[in-house]
């Protein structure tokens, strides 16, 4: 089976957790919520590559309020389903110190990724540092952060779409999906 078999016997498989329309009217939702909080801040997003980018870009047409925008690049998965060791690929460009930081990312999934870009945005000197996600697993344990703005929440399963990818495809989905489970 090629790997774009795969990929499509991947989706044809797949539970739909979040319609292409739930999640834009969550990402609307939200970036209410960040305008209410951080409209008179001009503050800094940064788009988590390269899962945040969905996410990052829809909510940004909705945010009526200037701001700037970087990136930076972190991961734990790279083609993997499973978490592994933070990989710093790309800190951001433009300085973050004295700024308030808006972080976009596509999931909190464990946190520890998440965690990892606030405390490296605070060495950096970040005058406040604020967090949102396109989903939050429900993984009834503790994590060791909680997002400041969340979309939607999803299973404690594999999820993929809307910027998160399994095995390197369908992150160009609308829509949320969750692997089989086994």
């Amino acid at each position: 089976m090629t790997d774009f078999q795969e990929a499509r016997a991947l989706l044809s498989g797949a539970e739909l957790i979040h319609s292409a329309r739930a999640v834009s009217a969550a990402v609307s939702r939200v970036a209410a919520r960040i305008t209410e909080k951080l409209g008179e801040q001009n503050p800094l997003l940064l788009c988590v590559m390269s899962g945040g980018v969905p996410f990052a870009g829809q909510l940004m047409m909705h945010l009526r309020f200037p701001l700037d925008f970087d990136y930076l690049h972190i991961t734990r998965y790279g083609q993997e389903t499973t978490g592994g060791a933070l990989s710093w690929r790309s800190l951001p460009g433009m300085p973050v110190e004295g700024r308030s930081v808006l972080v976009v990312d596509d999931i909190l999934d464990e946190g520890l990724t998440l965690a990892a870009i606030i405390e490296r945005m605070r060495e950096l000197g970040a005058a406040a540092c604020h967090t949102a996600v396109a989903v939050d697993k429900l993984k009834g344990r503790q994590k060791p952060l909680a997002a400041d703005f969340v979309a939607l929440t999803v299973p404690d399963r594999f999820v993929f779409g809307y910027g998160m990818d399994v095995r390197g495809k369908w992150r160009n989905l609308p829509a949320i999906y969750a692997m089989k489970e086994s």
